[in-house]
């Protein structure tokens, strides 16, 4: 990650332009309760003198009662403005909080998938909740310091100088003496903060990676690994987290010695005065309760300086996220996406990730309410077609046309509207049977979604469901089986009603009974469709009206099943060695019946079989 290490000056600002500014209205009622609030300090130091002077030791009875009174007015005005000022604050608080993790995940949505690659979810999670809680802790601090505490300071000292100006000198002596120390302290505490922020999030990715990947670190008993693994995180963690709370401390601390150095001056100072008879017991009472409570917001608006520093780590990361520009937008002027069912070309493209190159000047057609199926070896770029073809990244060379139409002068919202897409991991939410396939829609009828229920076969086992469409998935659809939530994302692809159908290794994942059925809402769900298909297995696309091959980001042959398997090459190949045992195989489709037998010696098995395995090593 970059350091950007912006002043605080500039951090300051950009909460205050882009999020506080809006609240002004509820921060002004705030700022006067806290004034009021910090400058009842003042007159009850204030308040000492005649209470000294003349009840205590004047004993005048008269002054009792007025005293006493406003002694009282004053704790109750200052309970009410604490009151008023710490409720309206922690709605603005909380509103200003929401609105930076709103815009946030906004931001981060809208990133292509190089930007995710490189920030993986714990990282991100950790900038959208613990960052932004630690900012907005501190900011609320920081204007209660600015207000409340500033103004206290300033009326209990002007108090303390009415009293003795040379006293107040004098108690603010060591004063000088901290700005060296404490602007070290600050920068000290920044380093220390920034770096357990960045430990955070590493935390965060690790425990993302564990209870994704529960059931692998069961399987190969990681668990001691993991855990030896997540503590030496924790450790370091630890480390940090006090180095920088020593950093923070140290800053009250000297504040601290700096008050006990004051009070000893005036102490040796105005000591004699009063043993002389120059000042009297109200007097000094006034004074030092004024200094003491004077010393007190002067400790907490130093806290404030060593916990800014650590907010300012935080609003750091988060800036740097908010500010990371967007490679994928939609154009200034944009085209309307096509209608009707359109088909699909890409011409030339060529794609790098980094400095390795994924797709080479590749070309290929899909036509208009077709099949067109892409087969080759993991790594060979067909599900690269996808995210080109949905603008999950752009070619650095080429065009991809939708229905003639460039995909980059298209409205992203309106090419992605296109689209409705099954791959093997079925994406559903922790939220119920409806909203997993509704996603927030409202406009549905229940008969229309009681004909999309059927269509893919999500009827089939919804009465056995406990309570029925508003059952709850569970986390990443837990609660579901694999076929179950394959048949859910199909409902939900119906429902979009999209003129073009990605469906990537969609049933690759299923058991043959499970397959039976989702494959039979697939066909039914491309019905009329511009439908492109990833398959590894070849069973599942030999009555595609095209299948392109793909090796290492080429198209190398296209054509239909016969016309390939004739040709020889690369997918006769791999057809081959799908069914290598020399029985004979047979795809049925309504009333067509294939039929191939392997004739070869197993010597020749054995040499193409050989050659076949080294080519997709």
């Amino acid at each position: 990650m970059s350091d950007p290490s912006y002043s605080s000056k500039h951090l300051l600002g950009w909460i205050w332009r882009d999020y506080l500014r809006k609240h002004w209205p509820i921060l002004l009622v705030a700022v006067v309760f806290m004034f009021l609030e910090g400058s009842t300090l003042g007159a009850i130091s204030y308040m000492l003198q005649p209470m000294f002077d003349q009840v205590f030791i004047g004993g005048n009875s008269g002054a009792l009662w007025w005293v006493g009174v406003a002694i009282l007015v004053i704790f109750s005005i200052r309970a009410i403005a604490g009151l008023v000022q710490k409720v309206l604050l922690t709605r603005v608080a909380q509103l200003t909080a929401a609105d930076i993790r709103v815009d946030l995940l906004n931001h981060m949505m809208k990133q292509d998938g190089a930007f995710h690659q490189t920030h993986p979810p714990g990282y991100l999670i950790q900038r959208v909740q613990s960052d932004v809680n630690a900012v907005n802790d501190v900011w609320r601090a920081i204007i209660t310091g600015a207000g409340r505490d500033v103004v206290a300071l300033i009326v209990l000292m002007g108090v303390a100088i009415s009293v003795d100006w040379k006293w107040a000198i004098m108690a603010c002596i060591g004063t000088p003496l901290l700005i060296a120390p404490a602007a070290l302290a600050q920068k000290y505490v920044r380093a220390q903060a920034r770096q357990a922020r960045d430990l955070g999030a590493t935390l965060s990715t690790r425990l993302d990676e564990v209870f994704h990947g529960i059931v692998p670190i069961k399987l190969n008993a990681l668990e001691a690994y993991q855990t030896r693994k997540y503590r030496d995180l924790t450790g370091r963690f630890i480390d940090t987290e006090v180095r920088a709370a020593f950093g923070s401390a140290a800053i009250p601390g000297m504040v601290d010695i700096m008050a006990g150095v004051g009070f000893l001056a005036v102490m040796v100072f105005g000591g004699s005065e009063i043993i002389s008879g120059e000042k009297t017991v109200g007097q000094f009472m006034t004074f030092f309760t004024a200094m003491g409570l004077a010393f007190d917001p002067i400790r907490r608006l130093g806290a404030i300086s060593g916990l800014w520093q650590v907010a300012a780590a935080a609003i750091e990361r988060i800036k740097e996220l908010i500010d990371s520009p967007l490679r994928l937008k939609s154009p200034a002027r944009p085209v309307a996406a096509p209608t009707g069912t359109p088909g699909i070309k890409i011409t030339k493209a060529d794609l790098f990730y980094g400095d390795t190159q994924v797709l080479h000047s590749l070309s290929m057609t899909a036509e208009a309410g077709k099949t067109t199926a892409l087969v080759g070896a993991s790594g060979a770029g067909k599900s690269t077609i996808f995210n080109l073809l949905t603008r999950l990244v752009d070619p650095q060379n080429g065009d991809v046309l939708i229905g003639g139409v460039s995909v980059k002068s298209m409205k992203m919202q309106d090419l992605r509207s296109l689209f409705s897409v099954v791959s093997q991991e079925a994406l559903l939410f922790d939220d119920s049977l409806r909203e997993n396939i509704l996603l927030g829609r409202t406009d549905v009828s229940d008969a229309h979604l009681k004909k999309v229920l059927d269509a893919a076969h999500v009827s089939d086992f919804l009465d056995k469901l406990p309570n029925g469409l508003d059952t709850h998935v569970g986390p990443r659809g837990s609660a579901l089986s694999g076929g179950q939530r394959q048949r859910v994302v199909i409902a939900r692809a119906l429902l979009r009603d999209t003129p073009i159908l990605l469906l990537d290794e969609a049933t690759s994942a299923l058991d043959a009974q499970s397959e039976a059925v989702v494959q039979a809402a697939l066909d039914r769900l491309s019905d009329g469709r511009t439908t492109l298909v990833i398959a590894h297995r070849l069973s599942t696309v030999i009555n595609a009206d095209k299948i392109i091959v793909m090796d290492r980001g080429h198209v190398v042959d296209a054509g239909t099943h016969q016309e390939l398997l004739s040709r020889g090459g690369i997918y006769a190949d791999l057809y081959r060695l799908q069914y290598k045992d020399g029985k004979t195989v047979s795809e049925h489709s309504g009333a067509t019946t294939l039929t191939v037998k392997s004739t070869e010696t197993p010597k020749a098995q054995e040499n193409w079989i050989g050659k076949l395995r080294q080519l997709f090593a």
